[in-house]
């Protein structure tokens, strides 16, 4: 029989693929050329020699040791000592005595576990992406599988989707919102409740656990975030200094279109110049790229009509680029360095700290300030909201469509144009026009 120490010094003679140590019982160690200690049993079974692998030494000791200590301390968990090769062995022959081939067993549970990762969690959920992501942005789509993978799948991915319960969706929740990212808890959670809602259309689950509870149950109370914008008597200043500003034309000319169509930064800076129809002064931002989604949860094309001050803005950029470089499916707002990514948000921030906003504005910030503009002009709330992509699924009608009230927004978009010139040119904030009467609902 061997002994620790001859299993620790066994070296596998030069020449030689492998040498086979002999315990007892059918159990030896092989030891190869590179080294490697392999634990193996042989037996028979229906007349046949089979051999059954029992693990690496020293991970698996000969025996498993009589003094380690086991189960839980008073402190932190111990784990169970590891067992040793010689009670692998007698486990299987006791197997075999009982009727049953180890390996043969081995091969099932290896094919149960397999099964089981099939319908785990994070398989589920990739299956999910898969066909989820088809008409996503693939920035969008590959930053919210990152999320899953570093917030999700380490907490609940190995857990077969049947067994998931709210208690489990709760706790990885709540992880998240611990760690200072209370708005990102609630969209995994949310996310969560699309793959498990997959699930049970798919025959992998009985119910979505989301669904038997609100992120409100739980989770503290939601803060509204302002976005950074200045004040009425600000705007004056703030539009000659974009006028005036000496850095890169196409920062400016961004700022520019930002304030006269007050679209989202993340709309403006992917813009396309194949989404312009300039003969139509129309800009159709297509349903990927909108900000939000419509009444029925299907995202819809935004359409901005474009005043002729913001058609003088793509002028100027055709004439600043080359009209090659300003056609089809090029970026209106390419990056400096990599003119295939689009202009950064953080530059548009950049910009505005160079001219003495940092913090208190954003490009975001014009959205807030066209809305109390245009509200105190006077024009119909659903035009303007409709002009913001703000889409209400509780209150919007049901023939809302992406053109709905598309003259008067034309109307209301050259006079915000104007409404901008002016205030640029005359120092101050001036009264806002007339709107013409507000039409029934």
């Amino acid at each position: 029989m061997l002994t620790d120490t001859e299993c620790r010094n066994a070296r596998c003679p030069e020449g030689r693929k492998f040498v086979r140590l002999a315990d007892s019982g059918g159990l030896y160690l092989e030891v190869t050329a590179t080294g490697s200690k392999l634990w193996r049993w042989k037996y028979r079974i229906g007349g046949a020699e089979k051999r059954l692998a029992l693990g690496i030494y020293p991970a698996v000791p000969l025996a498993t040791p009589k003094n380690a200590p086991a189960g839980r301390g008073h402190g932190e968990p111990i784990p169970p000592p590891a067992k040793g090769a010689r009670q692998l062995r007698d486990e299987a022959r006791a197997m075999l005595a009982a009727g049953t081939d180890p390996g043969e067993a081995r091969k099932r549970a290896k094919r149960a576990s397999l099964a089981s990762a099939e319908d785990s969690f994070e398989a589920v959920a990739r299956r999910w992406w898969a066909g989820w992501r088809v008409n996503k942005a693939q920035r969008y789509a590959d930053h919210l599988l990152s999320r899953l993978e570093a917030d999700a799948f380490p907490v609940i991915g190995a857990r077969p989707v049947g067994t998931l319960t709210a208690g489990h969706l709760i706790d990885m929740t709540l992880r998240i919102e611990k760690r200072g990212a209370p708005e990102l808890a609630r969209r995994i959670l949310q996310t969560c409740g699309l793959i498990l809602r997959f699930a049970v259309a798919h025959g992998l689950a009985e119910r979505n656990p989301v669904a038997d509870v609100r992120p409100a149950d739980f989770l503290a109370p939601r803060l509204t975030k302002n976005f950074a914008r200045v004040g009425a008597d600000e705007l004056p200043e703030l539009l000659r200094k974009i006028e005036g500003y000496e850095g890169s034309i196409l920062t400016r000319m961004a700022l520019k279109l930002m304030a006269l169509t007050f679209v989202r930064t993340s709309e403006l800076i992917g813009a396309r110049w194949q989404e312009f129809d300039e003969a139509a002064a129309i800009w159709t931002i297509p349903p990927e790229r909108e900000g939000r989604k419509g009444a029925a949860g299907k995202r819809r094309p935004h359409v901005v009509p474009l005043a002729p001050q913001a058609l003088e803005v793509l002028g100027i950029l055709r004439s600043a680029r080359g009209a090659d470089r300003c056609a089809g499916p090029a970026l209106l707002f390419p990056g400096e360095r990599d003119h295939d990514r689009p202009l950064s948000n953080m530059t548009i921030l950049g910009a505005l700290k160079r001219m003495g906003y940092g913090q208190r504005m954003t490009g975001h910030g014009f959205r807030g300030i066209a809305s109390t503009a245009l509200n105190e002009m006077g024009y119909r709330p659903d035009v303007i909201e409709a002009q913001l992509s703000h889409v209400d699924g509780s209150k919007v009608r049901a023939a809302y469509n992406h053109a709905q009230w598309l003259e008067e927004r034309r109307d209301m978009m050259a006079a915000w144009a104007s409404y901008l010139d002016a205030v640029r040119s005359g120092g101050k904030v001036i009264p806002f026009r007339q709107a013409r009467p507000k039409a029934a609902a």
